[in-house]
């Protein structure tokens, strides 16, 4: 089994705030907005580098989405930050009507997202928020893991023509993949190979399933196939169902609610492209279970939500029983 090495703890915000930064510099036009938590989505450097090109909104996310609209008219690629929670809930009508309708070339950056916001709580903490965005027509959904793949990501989607919805976190995680990585939008990543299980997650909770997966198989054995899904759409249909259709067997893990998330999109494909004619194939989705969150640490809220590594591995034993049936 291919084991990852955790190269240290960073921030994926400041993966996407180095990028922007580094992206300023090469192209004059890259602007960026912001609703008043500059420092909060390292968007300071940015905002001293090209203060011409910076543009502070202030607490009025709505407004900032227009603006970001009407700067992409003008041939600009404008980065609309803020914490997921505003950049979704907040802003929904001004996404729809003014970005995603008309196709407009926007990249929506959202820190802060899920359960690991820690401390701020559920009227901070943005679950729900992959299923809104995904349900837009046009829309690329992208969910980074660590600190590399969100600089990658970053850099990608500036080249890419469209609106994106770029999802990552607060808290200092593991950094584990390749720093130079070559970010391709809508290609998952297989990380390890195996026979008995397919994990597909995304997120915070990749780094997860990879410990779940060393854990299972240094304790019984089990050979775990781990996929890290970045987009969730479009969604690398491929790779997920080429280790299903091996497997027979799938468990979907991410920090969002099991509604709307990963995991329907997994059992949306299941249900309509594989062949259940000889084998019947099983899923079981590691997600929040239909509720608000609250204050806590963001690990003690992981295991109390039961979407740690922990939850990933029981999640696992209970499906091979269900495959062996």
């Amino acid at each position: 089994m291919k084991l990852y090495e955790n190269k240290g703890l960073k921030e994926t915000r400041a993966g996407f705030g180095n990028a922007l930064t580094l992206l300023g510099r090469k192209n004059k036009k890259i602007v960026a907005l912001c609703a008043d938590l500059t420092s909060s989505l390292f968007m300071n450097k940015f905002s001293k580098e090209f203060p011409e090109r910076f543009f502070q909104i202030g607490i009025a996310e709505a407004n900032m989405m227009s603006i970001a609209a009407g700067l992409s008219i003008g041939k600009y690629i404008p980065f609309a930050g803020t914490f997921a929670n505003f950049a979704t809930s907040r802003v929904y009508d001004q996404i729809r009507q003014s970005i995603a309708y008309s196709c407009k070339n926007v990249k929506i950056c959202a820190s802060h997202s899920g359960l690991t916001l820690g401390e701020d709580g559920a009227t901070h903490q943005s679950l729900e928020d992959i299923g809104m965005m995904k349900m837009l027509p046009g829309m690329t959904v992208i969910n980074t893991c660590d600190y590399n793949q969100t600089y990658s990501a970053t850099l990608a989607i500036a080249d890419y023509l469209g609106p994106v919805y770029l999802r990552f976190g607060r808290p200092a995680v593991a950094n584990f993949t390749e720093l130079n990585q070559k970010f391709e939008i809508g290609k998952a990543i297989l990380l390890t190979q195996g026979n008995d299980v397919t994990i597909v997650s995304t997120g915070h909770l990749v780094w997860e399933s990879l410990e779940a997966a060393k854990i299972l198989y240094e304790k019984e054995k089990i050979n775990c196939e781990v996929i890290n899904v970045h987009t969730i759409k479009p969604l690398d249909e491929k790779t997920i169902l080429n280790s299903i259709n091996k497997t027979k067997c799938v468990v979907t893990a991410e920090e969002h609610n099991y509604l709307g998330g990963l995991g329907e999109s997994i059992a949306r494909i299941i249900t309509t492209t594989t062949n259940n004619k000889k084998h019947s194939i099983c899923q079981s989705i590691v997600a929040v279970n239909d509720t608000f969150g609250e204050s806590g640490k963001p690990m003690e809220l992981l295991n109390k939500y039961k979407i740690d590594r922990e939850s990933i591995i029981d999640h696992v034993k209970r499906i091979l029983k269900r495959k062996n049936r």
